[in-house]
């Protein structure tokens, strides 16, 4: 068997690539992944929080966290190498209470507003690195899941609440990202899916490939940490 290649990282997004949208990892899937990561180095970076991602690969969060040569949850904002806490950022810290407040007390009174087909509960989600808005209710079944996906795909509910949060707050540096089915995450300008590369700059990767479900239509990136250049595929 050739030696593993530890000059390649392949990194995987959770929700809607590894998995369906809030479904446990399949076991092809799985062995797929063990017997990649006897080639290459394999990473996760999921936006979620820790717990979601962890419940996706089967529940277990040692086993996940030492499964995979690096964790990245919340973009990376909670950053884990060979089963260890490396990094945690935290958007309180980063923005303060009184406009985090000024935030949420706005997204609540727009979905307040909002006739879509179901509502349930917990509309705001507060995580370490971002904000997770959800028009329909984390609380809501799957079948209510289902249903908002097929709605805001005619209705664009999600699309035209970013877009009225960006008049609404220009300047507090916030950038907005639409996935899964029901919600949509809200984290300070570089805090997407490129800030978990701020963990990868000197350990020595020459490519590192990202496979996601939700990329832009240009699909080879180059990203300059420092000195170094990284070829980024997805």
């Amino acid at each position: 068997m050739a030696s593993r290649d530890t000059t390649t990282l392949c990194l995987f997004d959770v929700d809607g690539t590894l998995t369906a949208s809030r479904k446990e990892i399949l076991p092809e899937i799985e062995r797929f992944l063990e017997q990649l990561k006897e080639r290459v180095v394999v990473g996760l970076v999921g936006g979620s929080d820790q717990k979601k991602i962890v419940e996706q690969m089967g529940g277990h969060e040692e086993e996940t966290l030492n499964k995979f040569d690096y964790v990245f949850s919340e973009n990376g904002l909670v950053a884990y190498k060979h089963g260890k806490l490396i990094a945690k950022e935290d958007i309180i810290k980063y923005m303060g209470d009184d406009k985090l407040q000024m935030f949420i007390n706005y997204a609540l009174g727009y979905m307040s507003k909002l006739r879509i087909p179901v509502k349930r509960g917990t509309f705001i989600e507060f995580r370490n690195g971002m904000i997770n808005v959800c028009p329909v209710g984390r609380s809501c079944s799957q079948a209510e899941r289902d249903q908002f996906a097929e709605y805001d795909k005619v209705h664009h509910i999600r699309e035209a609440f970013v877009e009225d949060l960006r008049k609404q707050f220009p300047d507090l540096g916030l950038s907005y990202s639409i996935g899964g089915q029901i919600s949509f995450d809200v984290f300070p300008d570089g805090w997407d899916k490129r800030y978990c590369l701020r963990h990868l700059e000197n350990e020595g990767f020459k490519t590192i490939h990202f496979f996601g479900d939700k990329t832009m239509p240009v699909c080879i990136y180059i990203y300059v940490l420092k000195q170094t250049s990284y070829l980024i595929e997805s």
